[in-house]
């Protein structure tokens, strides 16, 4: 039966793998999501016997290269599943496809010392990583003004200095894959460089938790003079950019497959709702103005999908996609943040409290809108890119 949000075909090939993952989210992950969201012991126990279960029904790591232990799913397959995980933020954790980005990052761009001490530990889940470019004082559109600087020792090695924040998941990582200026000043449009620092490291330190809308995963880090092995440096010196920009693409583009997975959710929420609640006078969706969210939340979905698939198709052939992903990435957050919106206002009162997902739903919604890039900064660079083509 369709999918009444207008998902796109799925490969036949991939229907079996995509239902059961859906199934795992929906069965294992989301009953849990109430002490997974307030971390701490408890949920580190949960995830972890999260992770064993989907390893036991072989569901781990399908994204991942099975050079490194993973399944190697295609993206243009990976796509349609990781929709499925991603209806709940915690999914990409429990099926251990959260390491991709990373991953690809070292197996690509790392040396051959980084590859072989960590590139299967992160697919096994033996280690976690992440990834540190803002800084609190420059602005986060604005990678040139950089201020966190790694200088070069006479023995090969570096020594990283610098403040970064809205860190993803930097309280529990291993690594911090961290992006500073090696040559020149702030402004300059070369120099940048990244660095691959052991969160261990004498002078690294967790600064604090920098709660989004009263939710925990993203943290404030600061280095001091913490010391960094030269073969840590991931890709060329003052070539940072382009490793960077290969990486925010794919990654904006997951995020915004993962974000239809939880504006589908919201809808699934609405559409229940409406059907379902009654008054005096008749059920909820008899009332044309919860029809008419309805009806926007649904135009909403249907006119995001085919811009989020035409940025993987263009990855997965290898296309530049910087076009097609700033388009993707404004549609995807909007659409989640109008959908769970409209999934509160129908639902009342309910919708505001821990009932339901809408709160946690609306919450990534708004704030995909400003992390990862804001708006305005796909909205401009889209705008440019296009004006400048003949």
């Amino acid at each position: 039966m369709q999918d009444i949000t207008g998902a796109p075909q799925c490969p036949a090939d991939t229907v079996e793998l995509r239902d059961l993952v859906a199934a795992f989210v929906r069965d294992r992950v989301v009953p849990h999501e109430p002490v997974l969201d307030a971390g701490g012991p408890e949920a580190a126990a949960t995830l972890r016997q999260l992770q064993e279960e989907a390893r036991t029904e072989g569901l781990w790591a399908l994204p991942l290269p099975t050079e490194l232990g993973g399944q190697g799913l295609p993206l243009r397959s990976y796509a349609h599943v990781a929709e499925a995980e991603g209806a709940s933020n915690h999914g990409p954790a429990a099926l251990g496809s959260a390491p991709l980005l990373d991953t690809l990052m070292l197996w690509r761009h790392g040396s051959s010392g980084v590859r072989d001490r960590y590139a299967e530990r992160l697919v096994a889940g033996d280690m976690r990583a992440c990834y540190a470019m803002t800084e609190p004082d420059t602005p986060g559109t604005d990678p040139f003004l950089t201020a966190t600087r790694a200088v070069p020792g006479e023995d090969g090695t570096w020594r990283v200095s610098g403040r970064k924040w809205f860190t993803s998941g930097a309280a529990d990582a291993h690594l911090v894959t961290v992006l500073a200026r090696t040559d020149g000043e702030p402004v300059d449009r070369d120099g940048l460089s990244l660095l691959l620092v052991p969160s261990g490291s004498p002078g690294f330190r967790v600064v604090r938790a920098l709660p989004v809308f009263g939710a925990s995963g993203q943290w404030e880090i600061a280095l001091d003079q913490v010391v960094v092995d030269g073969d840590h440096l991931i890709g060329e010196r003052g070539k940072a950019l382009a490793v960077a920009g290969e990486r925010l693409q794919l990654g904006r583009t997951l995020r915004c497959l993962r974000w239809l997975g939880q504006a589908a959710r919201a809808f699934d929420l609405m559409r229940e709702r409406a059907m379902t609640r009654t008054r005096s006078r008749g059920p909820l969706g008899d009332l044309q103005l919860v029809q008419r969210h309805v009806f926007e939340s649904l135009l909403a979905l249907r006119t995001t999908r085919p811009l989020v698939y035409e940025a993987v198709a263009r990855l997965d052939a290898g296309l530049d996609a910087h076009v097609e992903v700033g388009l993707a990435k404004v549609a995807a957050a909007r659409t989640l943040q109008q959908v769970a919106d409209a999934a509160i206002q129908v639902h009342g009162a309910a919708g505001l409290g821990p009932d339901t997902a809408l709160p946690a739903l609306f919450r990534t919604g708004r704030a995909a809108r400003i992390l990862d890039g804001p708006d305005e900064l796909h909205i401009t660079s889209v705008a440019r890119r296009v004006l400048r083509t003949t």
